[in-house]
């Protein structure tokens, strides 16, 4: 193989892999959570305070700089989103209490809406002209694949290796260094405007895009709630309802969602188009009731079950709820739209966490996870009801 040839590849490997180590690195915590709370004292709902700080920093960065790359270039703002990753680690070796781990939250959520992004086209075209067609998947495999990979890593080496709070992030700095040298290796594929301009992206979504949105961003939301709820409270629930406190195991728990959601995107090509979003729908609501009958019941194969089945769905939901979207939207407002779309499903992330924290005080940890199971179950068959109307009118039309 000549240089020649070797460059492209090398180049898009490395941006793929900076892609997959900084979404690795947000999810370092969730197993580390319980030890958190012996260290300082913490109760469930500062723990999901503590995880919902990371929806602050990713709908900041996208709001603020979602559309920056397309001005001043892909590099600079992958090298911004290390860099926040970095801060990030540095900011977990040192915490010292709940400032500043709300403030590593925060640094972690503004690198991933850094790279959610710029790291997706990125990856696109960096890819030699033979992997352009697989080159959407490694985006997503390497976007999910890192979210899944980061608490089996940390549970990991908190569970059988020493400096359990801190080795992950001394272990995630060293593959930071890595991906700054794989993004160096990359060609710049943004020529600079003349004139740069840096905007604030606008929310917004269109009258005539409204019937698409809502059902979509409604699953969306659904599913990105599981995501939320399995990387928040999965080691609560383990511990605390199914009696297990392998750090390692429930890392793998956690990780379950975000692997089986990257099989539901990849899934989703070989299905009609019009079934995408009902499928998709339907599979969350069987996943999030397997979640809750696992909680019921105390047992942890059903609730691992049900994490596979919902992440299965959600995957499937989300990509197809997006890409109806961005297909429905005029060209020069799919950036504002996709952003709302974004937006809004990150606040999935953070709110229906807290508000578990804020319940299990009342009523107890199983019971509030039941409930959430069923509610999700509850809001996906909204969308699905939404849809099949939809279809209903377009048919009598």
């Amino acid at each position: 193989m000549s240089h020649a040839d070797a460059t492209p590849r090398l180049a898009f490997a490395g941006v793929a892999f900076a892609f997959l180590v900084t979404m690795l690195g947000t999810t370092l915590p969730t197993p580390l959570y319980p030890g958190y709370q012996t260290a300082f004292g913490f109760s469930q709902l500062i723990i999901t305070v503590i995880f919902a700080a990371y929806a602050v920093g990713v709908i900041a960065a996208l709001l603020v700089a979602g559309r920056w790359s397309d001005q001043l270039g892909r590099r600079p703002l992958l090298f911004a989103g290390l860099t926040a990753a970095a801060l990030s680690d540095l900011v977990f070796l040192g915490a010292e209490g709940l400032s500043s781990l709300l403030a590593g939250r925060v640094l972690s959520g503004m690198s991933a809406g850094i790279f959610t992004g710029t790291a997706t086209v990125a990856v696109v075209e960096s890819a030699p002209v033979a992997w352009k067609r697989t080159a959407t998947f490694v985006a997503t495999a390497a976007n999910m694949g890192g979210l899944g990979l980061g608490p089996v890593v940390a549970g990991a080496l908190a569970e059988y290796v020493a400096w359990p709070l801190h080795l992950a992030y001394a272990v995630h700095l060293g593959l930071l260094v890595i991906a700054v040298l794989g993004v160096a290796v990359a060609a710049e594929t943004v020529t600079r405007p003349p004139r740069i301009r840096l905007r604030v992206q606008r929310l917004k979504v269109p009258a005539e895009v409204r019937g698409v949105f809502m059902p979509a961003v409604i699953a969306g939301f659904a599913g990105f709630a599981v995501l939320g709820f399995f990387t928040a409270t999965a080691p609560a629930f383990m511990a605390q309802v199914l009696g297990h406190d392998n750090l390692l195991a429930i890392g793998l728990v956690a990780g379950c969602v975000f692997f089986a959601s990257t099989l539901g995107q990849l899934a989703q090509d070989r299905l009609p188009p019009a079934r995408r979003l009902p499928l998709g729908c339907a599979v969350v609501i069987v996943g999030a009731l397997v979640v809750g009958a696992g909680l019921a019941l105390a047992t942890l194969w059903g609730f691992l079950l049900g994490a596979l089945i919902v992440g299965l769905g959600q995957g499937i939901a989300f990509r197809a709820g997006l890409g109806a979207v961005a297909a429905a939207c005029p060209m020069n407002q799919r950036g504002a739209v996709t952003s709302t779309f974004f937006v809004i499903v990150y606040v999935a992330i953070s709110i229906p966490v807290v508000g578990i924290g804020v319940v299990a005080r009342l009523v107890g940890l199983q019971a509030t996870g039941v409930g959430f199971a069923i509610g999700v179950a509850l809001l996906a068959g909204v969308a699905l009801v939404s849809l099949q109307r939809r279809r209903a009118a377009a048919v009598a039309d």
